[in-house]
């Protein structure tokens, strides 16, 4: 990667835009072509999915200016609101002052949840399965080979008792498996139904349920990010005013679930951008992130604000991210493919970090602009584009209508229509 760092993308024509990736990636062309293209054919989209009938279509945006630990990252986001690509990007603009986005990942271990009921005694049964704890767990170590030999399987076997249900007591057995570069769904389901008949052996019990959980929480990954206060300075706000005001929006957000709602959907905003991009499971994470939100007992914010010794701002975002590089859509949908190019990430860890880097940006966004001006003033003036377009508008009529909306200050279909006829007499 060259830089993410193209000046005046926006302006470019359609093409134009796919030329410019392809040198700043130093891809060939031909390798990004899916990402203007629907990316997926009714026939792929017949193997994929039962009863298939078509295929519905999302833009595809880039992430300008991302610098993700050191390394240039243009990044694609699937995603139909207006404000999202252009917010993010604007604040990896202001985070390259404070060298981008730094981040880690913890090991890419997912939890595969068995629930062993009809048990004589859970406390008995408990510590029979952790006496047998090593057979287990080389059991699970055979299930998958070529996981084995890339370093993956079974790390560990956790036994919990829950005392109070409305069926009454149970056992969760919890096998904590490693993944590797995959999402991981298809190999904990199998190493749980593999094990099952062995667990109800030692316990005398019956293994019901055999999946894994989506609350990921020894899969994570964080992002941190610095900027100078004399970034965040525009129009007549200063550096200070606007980093003050997004401390205190995020403060509203970390006391409160009302808000801390609405505050982690703007992280989601971006995060679900590129894991739809990538072709891995937004569901899965949408799930993860706002149980990992409630993991005190309270909803609460994801990332944190504050400022450091020299007055800068200083932003953090830790959640599970549960994504994959290899297997499923990843491998298959030929934009998601295009897409994992276009980044030139070569692990699942790599990925994960540059999405929650996007994350933290579009929070970040999300927060200057309802410390500042509002929120509305940027999302209507792209989703006036949008009204604009429904109403009929074709060509230079768009820019003009969207303008004339705006200035209004009624973004509606119903007035676009208005003006429109007004100017066809």
């Amino acid at each position: 990667m060259t830089t993410s760092r193209i000046q005046g993308f926006y302006n470019l024509p359609l093409e134009a835009r796919l030329e410019k990736l392809a040198e700043a990636a130093n891809l060939p062309i031909e390798e990004l072509t899916a990402l203007q293209r629907a990316g997926l054919s009714v026939e792929q989209a017949d193997h994929m999915v039962e009863n298939a009938v078509g295929i519905f279509g999302l833009p595809i945006g880039i992430g300008l200016n991302f610098i993700v630990d050191g390394r240039e990252v243009l990044v694609p986001m699937a995603i139909e609101e207006p404000s999202v690509v252009a917010g993010a990007s604007f604040m990896a603009k202001l985070a390259r002052a404070g060298g981008g986005f730094f981040t880690t990942t913890s090991a890419p271990e997912m939890i595969g949840q068995m629930q062993v009921l009809d048990l004589d005694d859970v406390h008995a049964a408990r510590l029979a399965l952790l006496e047998r704890r090593a057979d287990l767990l080389a059991e699970a170590d055979e299930i998958d080979p070529l996981l084995k030999k890339l370093g993956g399987g079974g790390r560990d076997l956790e036994v919990r008792v829950i005392p109070d249900s409305p069926i009454g007591p149970f056992l969760v057995v919890h096998l904590i498996y490693d993944v590797r570069d995959a999402m991981g769904a298809n190999a904990v389901n199998t190493a749980c139904e593999r094990l099952a008949p062995q667990i109800e052996a030692i316990t005398g019990g019956r293994v019901h349920l055999r999946i894994l959980s989506n609350l990921a929480d020894r899969r994570l990954a964080r992002a941190r990010c610095t900027i100078p206060v004399k970034e965040l300075a525009f129009g007549d706000f200063s550096g200070e005013q606007v980093r003050d005001g997004i401390i205190a929006a995020w403060a509203f957000a970390a006391a409160d679930p009302y808000r801390a709602a609405t505050h982690n959907k703007g992280i989601m905003n971006g995060v679900d951008a590129v894991v739809i991009a990538t072709g891995n499971d937004w569901r899965a994470i949408e799930a993860g992130a706002h149980a990992y939100a409630a993991r005190s007992g309270r909803y609460t914010s994801l990332s944190t604000w504050g400022k450091n010794a020299d007055g800068s701002l200083t932003g953090t975002l830790e959640m599970p991210m549960a994504v994959g590089i290899v297997g499923g859509a990843t491998k298959v949908h030929p934009a998601a493919k295009a897409a994992l190019k276009l980044m030139g990430v070569r692990t699942a860890a790599e990925l994960a970090g540059i999405i929650v880097s996007v994350g933290l940006a579009q929070n970040l966004a999300a927060l200057r602009a309802l410390a500042t001006e509002g929120i509305q003033r940027g999302h209507m003036s792209l989703h006036a584009r949008q009204v604009a377009i429904a109403a009929g508008a074709v060509g230079e009529q768009i820019e003009k209508l969207a303008a004339q909306l705006v200035a209004e200050k009624t973004v509606r279909i119903d007035r676009a229509e208005e003006i429109l006829k007004s100017w066809e007499k």
